[in-house]
C-alpha cells in the first residue's frame, strides 16, 4: 500500500532545510510513526527527533497575512545514517500552496510557468524565512541515541 505521507527530501540532505512534511491533520504526534517509517528508508534508524516550537505554540497561517511574524515550526529528525530538516506545512494550507511549498523546501524542479504565481512566491518566502530561521536556532550536534523528541 502507499504511504499517504506528504513528505519531499532534497537529494542531498545536510541543508538548513532539507524538504518539508505536510501533515493531514492538527494531531502530528499520531502521524510521527508513519513520517518516521517512511523516513527510516533515508535516514537509518530513527534516534532523535528535536523540534523548535512549544506544544503550545499554533503553526502560522501560511494562507493569510501575517505569517511573516510567525515562527516557522522545523523538525531535526536524526537516523543512524543522516539527519534531516523539514520545514512543518500546516495541515490547513491550501493545496497550492502546500504542494509548492513542498518543492520549494527540498529543492525539487517546479515548472517555469509555476514560478510566476503568487503560490510560487509565497512558497519562496516562507522557504527562506524558514531558511534563517534554521540556521539561527539549530546547532548542528552529533547523533546520540536514544531516541527521544526534544523542544530546542
Amino acid at each position: 500500500m502507499p504511504s499517504s505521507v506528504r513528505l519531499t527530501l532534497a537529494g542531498e540532505l545536510g541543508h538548513d532545510i532539507d524538504g518539508a512534511w505536510w501533515p493531514r491533520t492538527d494531531n502530528i504526534g499520531g502521524e510521527l510513526p508513519e513520517l518516521v517509517a517512511v523516513l527510516t528508508s533515508r535516514l537509518g534508524e530513527i534516534i532523535d527527533i528535536k523540534v523548535n516550537w512549544s506544544s503550545v505554540a499554533a503553526p502560522p497561517k501560511l494562507d493569510s497575512y501575517g505569517w511573516e511574524g510567525r515562527r516557522h515550526h522545523v523538525m531535526t529528525i536524526n537516523g543512524h545514517s543522516a539527519r534531516a530538516k523539514l520545514l512543518i506545512v500546516p495541515y490547513r494550507t491550501s493545496t497550492a500552496l502546500a504542494v509548492m511549498v513542498l518543492r520549494r523546501a527540498a529543492d525539487l524542479a517546479i515548472n517555469p510557468a509555476h514560478r510566476v504565481t503568487r503560490a510560487f512566491r509565497i512558497a519562496d518566502s516562507i522557504v527562506r524565512a524558514a531558511v534563517a530561521e534554521s540556521a539561527f536556532h539549530f546547532a548542528v550536534s552529533p547523533v546520540s541515541p536514544p531516541a527521544r523528541v526534544t523542544k530546542c
